[in-house]
């Protein structure tokens, strides 16, 4: 199919895009990398009216690094993310997640805030941005910037806080402190680059002694929106991980899904996938994490 006609304006300042959506509306949508836009149009899933291409507006494509958070500008490529050493050390889950989005030509184009703004929920930087927990900066004509955290973001299937005159212009995300960090993120998919079955994420530290100091973890696309589980999370506080400590939560967190039915798998057997992908990212978190506790 092709998409239904639409009228196209370029900006090259995030006041232009903005004044664009407050007369547009919902009949307006915006443009980046458009690698999750564009094929929602050939399908006519999405049929804006005006097309904004704001790919040209420079500040949404600058990055800040402090000790404490990284401030991600919504217009970064996702391959200047996956190919940088700096992200690598403050936020290695990114990173890593980012292997599994589509293929190089994808994240050649693809946004990190395009993926987040339309929210698939078998998308992994959404999920990533959630375990880590991420804020999101919104901003409109109307009211200026306003923060959102990704607990309150992803609010359903391809449905966000997001208003119709509002752009996501960045996003933040915390660097942990401190050593012996481990991070791990897997998902199976029918072809490696399509949309994941199960996708699995975690973050964990430990003490020099392997004990379980903090740890995020959350599955995507098993439900309408990705989930985390900090209750879960705080049952491995003060705890070396063994295996049988990992089924047991990941068994439960899948427990708590809603997976969806389609031509490819049951939901039975995308919770069974869910609980043993989350299984396995623990396991690889604190062997990660005691492999940098060995090194130090």
């Amino acid at each position: 199919m092709k998409a239904a006609v639409f009228e196209y304006a370029r900006v090259q300042e995030i006041a232009q895009a903005l004044d664009y959506l407050a007369q547009f509306g919902g009949d307006a949508k915006l443009l980046a990398g458009g690698q999750s836009l564009v094929p929602m149009m050939a399908m006519r899933l999405a049929r804006p009216a005006w097309l904004i291409d704001i790919d040209r507006v420079a500040t949404l494509k600058t990055h800040t690094f402090n000790a404490s958070h990284v401030r991600i500008g919504a217009g970064t490529r996702q391959k200047t993310v996956e190919h940088s050493a700096e992200f690598a050390a403050a936020l290695p889950l990114l990173r890593k997640a980012l292997k599994w989005v589509g293929h190089e030509q994808t994240r050649n184009r693809g946004t990190i805030g395009g993926s987040v703004a339309y929210a698939d929920p078998s998308a992994e930087i959404p999920l990533t941005c959630l375990v880590l927990n991420g804020v999101m900066n919104l901003q409109s004509q109307a009211r200026g910037v306003r923060q959102v955290a990704a607990a309150d973001f992803f609010q359903g299937p391809m449905f966000t806080a997001l208003e119709d005159d509002e752009c996501l212009t960045a996003i933040d995300l915390p660097v942990w402190q401190g050593a012996h960090v481990g991070t791990a993120f897997e998902e199976t998919a029918i072809r490696h680059g399509d949309f994941a079955m199960a996708s699995a994420a975690c973050q964990l530290q430990t003490d020099d002694q392997g004990k379980v100091v903090r740890v995020s973890m959350g599955l995507g696309g098993v439900d309408g929106t990705p989930l985390v589980f900090p209750e879960l999370s705080a049952q491995l506080q003060g705890k070396v991980l063994t295996p049988e400590i990992a089924k047991e939560v990941a068994f439960a967190a899948a427990a708590r899904c809603n997976p969806g039915s389609d031509m490819h798998a049951q939901p039975s057997y995308r919770k069974d996938l869910a609980a043993k992908l989350l299984a396995r990212v623990l396991i690889h978190c604190a062997s990660d994490a005691m492999a940098l506790t060995q090194r130090a």
